[in-house]
């Protein structure tokens, strides 16, 4: 099976690339983060959020019959790919599989959150919730641009997916656990576009570690020439790629069993990645002003959702049995 982007994959993959880079680029991306006062509570640009939705990012996998784009799973991964890579705030997850149920989530007109256990980020920015929000309280994120509120009660209804991609447990009864408000299908979808973001993370701190091992020197040459800094920049690289080769093969099977190994891979690939990009940043790494630790907080709060690695793996242990 050849994995290699055809010619209009890629076209798509830049056109993405460009239009994050030409709205929400650094300048954008270190407005947002550093907001007015000491602790910034973020609003979603509405503005961005509607031309995402004239750009056809939310409607991409919905037929050209119901005004969407006609494209399939792949396509959507490549566009989540770019999105994770450049920190896109805002719940581009929920909003995107709500297209063609939820009137307006399509051209970018309503926001969509959803329940996913207890949290649910984005609750104040939204228009409409996907699952029961009653009582939630906001909780201090980790992630500057990931508001979160939390739900009393709903702890340990997140449910589980069998080998055969049925969501079982309260959650998908409720529909405040493991889907969330989706449906099982979408549910499993959910957590291989959180996958496809993760990777685009794991890919631009890959970069950012690369470049920075290039330009700064100490002792008379780049950091990059010596053997501990380019293990760093080399076990990056390779925890990327191995993942986007999960999450591109997941993409193209729908799998719910390959989608939660991608999403382990991914989230790993996303975490561990930010902390090695910080090492290799050095104590330049570990300041506001380095964008490092913000892709760090925000794999930190992806890697949360459903499925998170322990329920990942037990769902790839019980497909082995």
């Amino acid at each position: 099976m050849d994995f290699r982007l055809t010619d209009d994959q890629r076209a798509l993959q830049e056109g993405v690339r460009k239009l994050l880079e030409g709205r929400f680029g650094r300048e954008r991306l270190r407005a947002a983060v550093d907001g007015p006062g000491a602790e910034p509570v973020p609003s979603l640009d509405r503005a961005l959020w509607r031309e995402l939705g004239d750009a056809g990012f939310f409607a991409l996998r919905l037929p050209e019959r119901d005004g969407g784009v006609g494209l399939g799973l792949p396509e959507a991964v490549l566009a989540f790919e770019e999105a994770g890579r450049a920190l896109l705030p805002g719940p581009l997850v929920a909003t995107h599989l709500a297209a063609g149920t939820v009137p307006g989530a399509a051209t970018g007109e309503t926001v969509v959150a959803r329940v996913d256990g207890e949290l649910v980020e984005w609750l104040d920015a939204a228009d409409h919730v996907l699952g029961n929000a009653a009582g939630a309280v906001p909780v201090r994120s980790v992630d500057p641009l990931t508001p979160l509120h939390r739900v009393p009660g709903a702890a340990g209804e997140r449910g589980a997916v069998t080998g055969s991609g049925v969501v079982t447990g309260s959650g998908a009864e409720s529909g405040s656990g493991a889907a969330g408000g989706f449906g099982a299908a979408d549910a499993v979808l959910a957590a291989l576009l959180t996958a496809a973001e993760q990777l685009g993370s794991a890919g631009r701190t890959t970069e950012a570690a690369v470049r920075y091992a290039r330009e700064r020197e100490q002792f008379g040459r780049p950091i990059g020439s010596f053997q501990a800094v380019k293990h760093l920049c080399a076990q990056m690289l390779v925890r990327t790629e191995t993942a986007r080769a999960a999450v591109y093969g997941a993409a193209v099977t729908g799998d719910a069993v390959e989608i939660a190994g991608a999403k382990l891979l991914a989230d790993d690939a996303a975490v561990r990645n930010a902390r090695d990009c910080l090492q290799v940043h050095g104590g330049m790494g570990f300041t506001w002003e380095a964008d490092v630790h913000l892709h760090l907080k925000r794999a930190w709060t992806r890697a949360e959702r459903w499925p998170a690695e322990r329920e990942a793996a037990e769902l790839l242990a019980a497909a082995l049995r």
